[in-house]
């Protein structure tokens, strides 16, 4: 029998990260891993900024909310969108470009647990502060920012982010979340 492939059971959405620089053809690579994503109809609805110059950086950081200080130290803010006329369009009206985004980004962070690297997706930021400083248009939908860089020092978190660093992960046992057959509350 196969075994879980061993970037879904490496991966966390660590926290710490160093200065090192991340190279462009690595940079690259994870958003080419991004974009071999499934999509609905083959819409690859997602769209990706890179921030990793000075004052890209700063602007993007300067989006960040509090609880999501330690980002500030990553090399590279990711910020993640889509649009509503890349979307699928199905008639029930389901935002199915969200769906096929999350995809992407799980891509991007499989291959940057491969590579050595940390990306963390963020809810904490203030979407209006990077649609103006980055002048992106309304029907822009901004879902994630990622955190990305190498490795860096622990001791830079506050104490309950140095203690979830290497806690152990915890997922909820199938038999709460997996139904066999037929529909039942759970």
């Amino acid at each position: 029998m196969a075994e879980i492939v061993p970037e879904i059971l490496s991966r966390r959405a660590r926290r710490a990260y160093g200065p090192r620089t991340l190279e462009r053809d690595l940079l690259e690579r994870l958003l080419e891993a991004a974009v071999l994503a499934p999509s609905c109809n083959n819409k690859q609805p997602w769209r990706f900024l890179v921030c990793h110059d000075d004052d890209a950086l700063e602007l993007a950081r300067g989006a960040l909310l509090g609880g999501n200080y330690w980002a500030r130290e990553a090399p590279v803010l990711l910020v993640v969108t889509t649009r509503d006329d890349l979307d699928c369009q199905l008639s029930d009206n389901r935002e199915y470009a969200l769906f096929d985004t999350g995809l992407a980004v799980m891509n991007l962070m499989l291959q940057a647990t491969r590579e050595g690297l940390y990306a963390h997706p963020m809810a904490g930021f203030d979407p209006q502060i990077l649609r103006n400083a980055f002048a992106i248009e309304e029907g822009t939908r901004i879902v994630t920012v990622v955190a990305l860089g190498y490795p860096g020092d622990e001791g830079t978190l506050n104490e309950k982010h140095r203690k979830s660093e290497d806690s152990p992960r915890e997922r909820k046992p199938l038999v709460e979340v997996v139904q066999w057959n037929r529909w039942e509350p759970l």
